[in-house]
């Protein structure tokens, strides 16, 4: 994926570039992967909405001082330069990514042909249709409102399906939903069939029938069948179609649970508690993520114990004060809870958040995860029809994490124990200000101090669409 630096530029005056890209099977290829790159920018996955500016948001992190970065962020001050530039560069990238996307879309033939057969046909096809579902999505979770019944009819954002310039229109939040379940049912049948994860698990190493064998290889950093499932599970339960969204994660869960596939296990004890070279991603879990080189950069700028403590995402104000990560946990033997570490710098000790902290021979290196088999176990517990059946997919997920089982003995202790596992779960992933959002939360961890928590006014999810969106239309459409 390293290797194309450059992909599809939908500028009019380049249709003839479009037109010799498309002549090959390898042109189809190198856009799609060129898409997959686009989507590790900083302002994306690379960082934005994921370990930056979105986990801020998350409240997982302290400041008291608006000289912080990400100050404003943890504030929702949506007024702020700084948080106005973040949001209108992540838009303006991310709807960018689609529009390249809808170019690709463009030029796929109606069916396979000589240049584009099955199964390169299948999956160039099934994943840009998930692509454009999963960056779709992400806008609406987050310049959208919480979806409600007095909400989900009024104008939310854009939906791109095409290659022209025309302005589309703002849907309401139930059309939006409806275009990503159409894109997402549409990649699930085409990826059905051409998707080697189904037969052969993701294959961790490339293939070696030459270049083009790549798109058949490393299927966690594509968006594969079973990722285009817990997406469509994750559409499913922000429309609160829990019905479906359990639906769709159970019989995900039991295909990849088969004897002969096993294609996602959970994390090895040995492999979670290395000393030399832990797996703090529980990488055999992924079930998608970007492929970043600027991971360890992204680290560096977020957690190093080299940056200034003034600009460190940190739990504490600048020293090893562990009361903020230790509220998070409930048993320390948890994998989870070895990410956090004290490193010293010029005689000062600092916590440090070191899940993306580099490792010469760890194989997901360049791995940033943006879905997760863990989801799946909380979307299945969050929608299960009992305590009892929501507690068996909560303390399977918490064996393979290394802590003690739970008794749940009502449905209030329930929900906590769901919140409080994916607080642990996401951390660096972008999903935890998602789920305060989805679920309404009024109170959640105060970014001004360690332990307590804050109100949190429900128009403070709604993030404003950026000043260059408005711009496009007029007083009525907004």
């Amino acid at each position: 994926m390293s290797s194309c630096s450059k992909w599809i530029d939908v500028k009019p005056t380049d249709r003839l570039a479009e037109s010799v890209l498309f002549q090959t099977k390898e042109g189809y290829l190198k856009a799609l992967n060129g898409i997959y790159i686009e989507m590790s920018h900083p302002s994306l996955y690379g960082q934005f909405l994921t370990a930056g500016q979105l986990d801020a948001m998350a409240q997982y992190y302290m400041s008291t001082s608006s000289t912080q970065p990400y100050y404003y962020y943890m504030t929702y001050d949506y007024t702020q330069s700084i948080t106005k530039a973040g949001f209108e560069l992540a838009w303006q990238r991310a709807y960018a990514t689609i529009a390249n996307i809808n170019v690709l879309m463009e030029n796929i033939p109606d069916s396979p042909n000589s240049i584009l057969p099955e199964p390169y046909y299948g999956l160039v096809k099934g994943e840009a249709l998930a692509l454009r579902a999963y960056l779709h999505l992400d806008m609406l979770r987050l310049f959208g409102p919480i979806y409600t019944t007095e909400t989900k009819d009024v104008p939310t954002i854009p939906y791109y399906r095409d290659a022209n310039r025309d302005i589309s229109p703002l849907y309401t939040a139930e059309k939006i939903t409806e275009f990503l379940l159409n894109d997402l049912n549409e990649a699930k049948e085409l990826l059905a069939t051409t998707d080697p994860i189904r037969t052969s698990g993701s294959k961790d190493a490339a293939p070696s029938e030459g270049k083009e064998g790549n798109a058949f290889a490393l299927r966690q950093y594509r968006l594969n069948y079973y990722a285009v499932q817990a997406l469509l599970a994750r559409t499913y339960l922000w429309k609160g179609d829990n019905q479906r969204a359990w639906e769709v994660a159970t019989q995900t869960i039991d295909a990849i649970g088969q004897a002969d596939q096993n294609i996602f296990p959970f994390v090895t004890h040995a492999a979670a508690t290395n000393g030399d070279n832990p797996d703090r991603l529980f990488e055999t879990e992924v079930f998608f993520a970007i492929y970043s080189l600027n991971r360890t950069q992204m680290y560096n700028n977020l957690f190093s114990s080299a940056q200034i403590i003034p600009n460190r995402l940190a739990p504490n104000p600048g020293n090893t004060n562990m009361s903020r990560v230790e509220a998070m946990y409930d048993d320390k033997n948890d994998y989870r809870y070895k990410i956090w570490n004290t490193e010293t710098l010029i005689g000062v000790p600092l916590v440090t958040n070191q899940k993306y902290k580099d490792h010469d021979n760890y194989s997901a290196r360049y791995m940033i995860p943006l879905i997760r088999l863990s989801e799946l176990y909380l979307t299945a517990a969050e929608c299960a029809g009992s305590v009892e059946q929501a507690s068996a997919f909560i303390n399977e997920l918490r064996a393979n994490r290394g802590a003690f089982q739970l008794t749940l003995s009502d449905y209030t202790a329930l929900q906590n124990a769901i919140t409080n596992e994916h607080r642990r779960e996401f951390i660096g992933e972008g999903q935890q200000f998602y789920y305060y959002k989805r679920r309404a939360f009024t109170s959640i961890p105060n970014h001004a101090s360690l332990t307590s928590t804050k109100l949190m006014s429900i128009n403070s999810y709604h993030v404003p669409l950026p000043d260059s969106e408005t711009a496009l239309r007029n007083t009525d459409e907004r």
